[in-house]
């Protein structure tokens, strides 16, 4: 429905083919949002059965994205060359394979072990489909990528309750081997439709975002100053998010509001398990949602606007997060404006180095998140004895600083690129 309107400019192939293709990319990318986004459900239930202490447990979180993200640039290359379907593919056995391998995990080695597996499986899958739909589509990169990295965001806002009762009930590995199984034969019998165009987009020449004509091999790119700009901002504004997004239920009982009763039109339940559902319902919709506002205004001013109301919002956690409603506020707030980072910055890496090489450029500057990632563990250290206030206020800091950067550095910095490789 979407793809058929006039906002949707889309690459000179038919518009069903284009539609098709995102919404495969969307299917793909739901099925691998528990793999990160539902993590957090497991990690008390580990520690009870194992004690090997949260930060121990935590670690097998960084690990899953450094895997994620680190690898997405050689899985993109074979995507680039081969086309998406075969990476996708197994992509998807990696998913089964790893939260069966959890749920069997007796000792840290294995833990992380499957969590290395869980981050090739979810890299192959994200890097896939996100560069897929930077190629499809042209003037609207923002929204269509978006639209692909909404269902990463948002996807496990439906399966978050019957995890948590799946654990409650049959116990954690339980959920671990259903839910995995589950996800990884949807991916396969998904992957066997997604293909790339046949050709390369053209760069838009009007508008209010700068595109270059040039498309840029991964070595090309990596010599240019702009890359590394957008890859400071992305780390710091993705730590933050991070931090948040694997600590949610620990955060929720250090401030003691994880099991208060609240009720939201309507709806009653424990702020933590409406904190599960809001949070990723929140953080699906921010990414097509700014990415559709950077399609309009532009990229760095739709940052500038994210980055600031994210650090209001982390402020806000750090200051209000003992009482269960600003908890809950707080914590969607976050959500809603750091989840942006995976349409903005993808959709101006395209723009600034063209469609071609789009998925392994893309990858290249996803790897920012694995490098943020390496904080998580960090930050258990840094709030020992549930004091989250200077993790939060340092969190908040960054994103004020990614926010001037985007229109101080970002800005000029993407002008003289344009201005010199045309």
């Amino acid at each position: 429905m979407i793809m058929s309107t006039p906002i949707m400019k889309i690459h000179s192939e038919n518009e069903k083919a284009a539609a098709t293709q995102l919404v495969l990319g969307i299917v793909c990318m739901v099925m691998i949002a528990n793999l990160q986004y539902g993590w957090n459900l497991f990690v008390n239930p580990i520690n009870q059965a194992h004690h090997w202490g949260r930060a121990a447990i935590q670690v097998a979180f960084s690990l899953f994205v450094l895997a994620e993200t680190w690898l997405v640039p050689v899985e993109s290359w074979f995507v680039d060359r081969f086309g998406p379907r075969i990476v996708v593919m197994l992509g998807g056995v990696f998913v089964a394979l790893a939260w069966a391998l959890d749920s069997v995990a007796s000792s840290l080695p294995v833990l992380y072990c499957a969590a290395v597996l869980s981050g090739i499986g979810a890299g192959a899958v994200y890097g896939t489909c996100v560069g897929n739909a930077l190629k499809w589509f042209v003037g609207r990169r923002g929204l269509a990528a978006g639209l692909t990295a909404a269902g990463f965001g948002a996807g496990a806002a439906a399966t978050v309750v019957p995890i948590r009762e799946v654990i409650l009930t049959h116990g954690y590995q339980s959920a671990f081997l259903w839910f995995g199984l589950g996800q990884g034969v949807v991916i396969l019998i998904v992957s066997l439709f997604l293909q790339a165009p046949k050709v390369h987009a053209a760069a838009i020449v009007s508008g209010p975002n700068v595109q270059t004509t040039r498309s840029f091999r991964p070595l090309d790119t990596l010599k240019t100053p702009l890359f590394w700009v957008l890859y400071l901002m992305f780390v710091m504004v993705a730590s933050g998010g991070l931090i948040v997004t694997a600590q949610l239920a620990s955060m929720a009982a250090d401030f003691g509001v994880a099991e208060s009763k609240l009720s939201i039109l309507g709806i009653t339940g424990t702020v933590l398990t409406l904190a599960l559902v809001v949070d990723n319902v929140l953080n699906g919709l921010a990414r097509p949602f700014f990415g559709w506002v950077s399609d309009r205004i532009g990229r760095e001013p739709t940052m500038f606007i994210a980055f600031m109301l994210c650090a209001v919002s982390i402020g806000s956690l750090a200051l209000y997060g003992h009482n269960p409603l600003w908890f809950l506020i707080s914590g969607g707030l976050i959500y809603f404006t750091w989840g942006e980072i995976y349409s903005l910055f993808p959709a101006t890496c395209t723009d600034s180095y063209g469609s071609q090489y789009a998925a392994t450029n893309a990858g290249m500057l996803y790897t920012a998140k694995g490098t943020a990632a390496l904080l998580v563990p960090l930050a258990n250290v840094v709030s020992a004895g549930g004091n989250w206030n200077v993790v939060l206020m340092i969190g908040a800091a960054a994103n004020v600083v990614a926010a001037l950067m985007a229109v101080l550095v970002l800005r000029p910095i993407r002008t003289a690129h344009k201005a010199r490789h045309g």
